[in-house]
């Protein structure tokens, strides 16, 4: 986990408008599976590797990749979501987490004109490209097809004229092919061909139901990275990567208006002079976060300190504030159930009215019960009297946004933010304090619990989105 000390520094900096040079790129593709993640950690190894000082960003909702870029690469990172935030923000976040950067490297997310709902380029690989002048460079999977790459890629070029498109790399083919198809390519398409990568199935990091296995879960996975990181070195032109990375335009240093005044405000002042510790579930069970949820916190004066429901006997000393992400807690059940002293001292601390954050798997957790997909029951937190369930199917997918029916812990009756759901789990109490619906849709729900010490559902909260929640949880967590 980086430190974003270094990064956000105190509150009390504010950033002027002069221009920031950050060298960055963009990894993108044409579709999923076309090898986007395995090129990214690849290219970030290889640049490690050659001394220089890399971060990352991953576009869109996801915090698995994050996970891997954070972990098993030793890079900060952070993500780049136009669904969550607007566009200042979104320069922001990029400028004031990678201005200490050599380089930084993006990586996209689906298809790169597929946006939100399937119907649309908002929230787009493509979307981020342009809001923040990143040159993109597209990951095309080269098995099975010859001079049909040349349309796909012209395609892709006319489909939109600011595509932001620099380049390609073809991926799953042979020396002897990509020599002949890269010519075609360039002359037809007009575009540069940094490279290859050949089929590299030994390397596969592998998936389950939520995506790509976790970093502590790929066996062997350091030497793997080393060994992409020679392929990408033989194949790739990686220099001219790196020149095209600093050809990027300059982006103004500009603190978006939902920040300006927050982190000096009287809440915020008390909050900061009162340094509340923030209790943060994070072990095999629970890390599925976002890591900038974690810089707002700091930046807004809090100190996170991470726990272990799994290992430890119970909350950090001090704790003014618990925080449960998402993670896999119904594949460690049987011990969770088995630490009753942490599930005694979160009960405890719900009940003295200590404020708690929790979602998805983290809400999972504050149930009574746990069925597992073998029908074992299993005993959690007991704050909430219901009992979580393997559902057999993809319960909610995608993104969505709530407005609170009632006031709770995040703020008044009316706040909205919007959040990323993805579960195959379901509780037999999820709460109707906040109504969501599906953007681009008639879809609407009731969901979550919010009450005046807790906000808990299987929403994935994007606190950038709306920074005044977190700060309504720690005016909660400091009394």
């Amino acid at each position: 986990m980086c430190d974003y000390r270094s990064a956000v520094g105190d509150v009390d900096i504010m950033l002027t408008n002069k221009e920031a040079k950050i060298n960055r790129i963009l990894i993108a593709a044409p579709k999923s599976g076309s090898g986007k993640t395995m090129i990214t950690c690849a290219l970030i190894r290889a640049l490690k590797i050659r001394g220089l000082k890399v971060g990352a960003r991953k576009c869109g909702p996801d915090y698995i990749d994050p996970m891997f870029h954070r972990k098993a690469l030793d890079v900060e990172s952070g993500n780049l979501d136009p669904y969550f935030t607007d566009e200042e923000m979104l320069k922001y976040l990029l400028v004031s987490g990678c201005r200490d950067n050599d380089m930084t490297v993006i990586e996209g997310v689906m298809g790169y004109y597929d946006g939100i709902g399937g119907t649309t380029v908002e929230a787009s690989t493509y979307d981020v490209a342009v809001k923040t002048g990143t040159p993109a460079i597209l990951v095309v999977d080269a098995k099975g097809v010859s001079v049909t790459l040349s349309a796909l890629i012209k395609g892709m070029l006319d489909y939109r004229k600011d595509n932001n498109i620099a380049g390609v790399i073809l991926n799953r083919t042979s020396e002897g092919f990509y020599e002949r198809i890269a010519k075609v390519i360039r002359e037809e398409c007009g575009i540069e061909v940094f490279g290859f990568m050949p089929e590299l199935r030994d390397l596969d990091i592998g998936s389950r139901h939520l995506g790509l296995m976790q970093p502590d879960e790929v066996e062997g996975l350091d030497v793997k990275l080393d060994m992409l990181a020679g392929q990408i070195e033989r194949t790739v032109d990686i220099d001219g990567i790196i020149r095209t990375a600093k050809g990027a335009p300059e982006l103004s240093e500009v603190r978006p208006a939902e920040l300006d005044g927050l982190p000096g405000s009287v809440d915020a002042l008390k909050v900061r002079e009162a340094k509340p510790v923030i209790a943060v579930a994070r072990d095999e069970a629970f890390g599925f976060f976002y890591d900038d949820n974690i810089r707002l916190l700091m930046e807004l004066g809090a100190e996170p300190v991470y726990f272990s429901p799994l290992h430890d006997a119970a909350l950090p000393e001090g704790t003014d504030g618990i925080i449960l992400y998402g993670g896999y807690p119904e594949e460690h059940a049987a011990e969770l159930e088995g630490n009753v002293s942490m599930k005694r001292s979160i009960l405890e601390a719900y009940k003295k009215g200590i404020p708690i954050i929790a979602e998805c798997g983290g809400f999972m957790y504050l149930q009574k019960e746990l069925e597992t997909k073998d029908g074992h029951i299993y005993e959690m937190c007991g704050v909430i009297p219901g009992r979580a369930f393997f559902a057999n199917r993809l319960v909610r997918f995608g993104y969505m946004e709530a407005k609170a029916q009632k006031p709770g812990l995040y703020g008044d009756k009316g706040l909205v933010f919007r959040g990323h759901e993805f579960h195959y789990w379901d509780c037999s109490i999820n709460g109707n304090d906040f109504k969501a619906v599906k953007p681009g849709s008639v879809v609407s729900y009731e969901c979550m619990i919010h009450e005046s010490a807790m906000a808990a559902g299987f929403a994935h909260i994007y606190a950038y989105g709306n920074p005044k929640m977190y700060l309504e949880f720690l005016k909660k967590a400091v009394g």
